[in-house]
């Protein structure tokens, strides 16, 4: 079981969480589909749940804060100073929705927009130093973006956080980000209609089987199963409308290093 314990290097998506209208609901679905257990939900952290494999931290389920604002799961960036990357991001013209605060011991963050308006977040580890596990079935095994000008957001992100790009063969358009020449994720245009943002991508031991437990559980299939060089990939929704996607590795390695 890949696994770290200490912070990621700046830049590295090194979390993510979702804000759920109803999180006991998102608790169950997300069992379902992903095997998670948890552990938190302290009022003093607003009944905000760690999801776990094997114990250790996989992502975060929380309440939803603002109603108007679409549930989805969130990116958040490693930063060895968070206040120090945020100063960045204005700069490079994106824009501070929650400039960095402690969580407590847990962490410093924060919450910003680039400059076409997809959220992402920063973290800077304390006690929680982000994903404990990952290449694992329920863990996080890639992230990226979708955006509607590729070149600007490469751009935007190079500035924050120094971002190098290679294209991907056979990918028009679609390039991973890395910093010391270590893949990180992946960024590339938005298709006309799809949604547009951050996305996150859970390994799974059985693809067709995770689908089956998001259709059963209230969600939707929205890019159905298909076998790639990576593995057995899809898209889902949960009841929500928050996007994720699954990969069943079939060569039995993982995407994230």
């Amino acid at each position: 079981m890949p696994t770290r314990d200490t912070p990621w290097p700046t830049g590295t998506p090194c979390w993510v969480d979702l804000g759920a209208p109803d999180v006991e609901t998102a608790r169950a679905f997300y069992t379902a589909v992903l095997g998670w257990s948890y552990t938190g939900g302290e009022p003093e952290y607003g009944g905000y749940v760690t999801g776990q494999v094997g114990g250790r931290d996989a992502a975060g389920i929380g309440p939803q804060q603002d109603p108007s604002d679409p549930p989805r799961w969130t990116t958040y960036f490693a930063a060895d100073d968070a206040d120090a990357v945020a100063d960045r991001i204005p700069e490079a013209g994106g824009t501070l929705v929650v400039p960095p605060m402690d969580v407590g011991p847990m962490g410093r963050m924060a919450i910003a927009l680039d400059p076409q308006g997809n959220p992402f977040g920063l973290w800077q580890g304390g006690l929680n130093t982000g994903v404990q596990v990952y290449n694992e079935p329920g863990a996080l095994v890639w992230n990226e973006a979708t955006v509607d000008d590729p070149a600007a957001a490469r751009e935007f992100y190079a500035a924050v956080f120094g971002f190098t790009y290679d294209e991907v063969p056979g990918a028009p358009g679609y390039t991973t980000f890395a910093t010391a020449d270590r893949p990180l994720g992946g960024l590339g245009g938005r298709a006309e209609g799809a949604p547009a943002g951050w996305a996150a991508c859970f390994a799974v031991a059985s693809t067709d089987a995770a689908l089956d437990a998001v259709v059963s559980g209230g969600g939707a299939v929205t890019v159905p199963a298909m076998d790639t060089e990576f593995g057995r990939f899809a898209v889902a929704t949960d009841p929500w409308g928050a996007r994720f996607s699954v990969m069943q590795d079939l060569a039995g390695e993982g995407a994230r290093t």
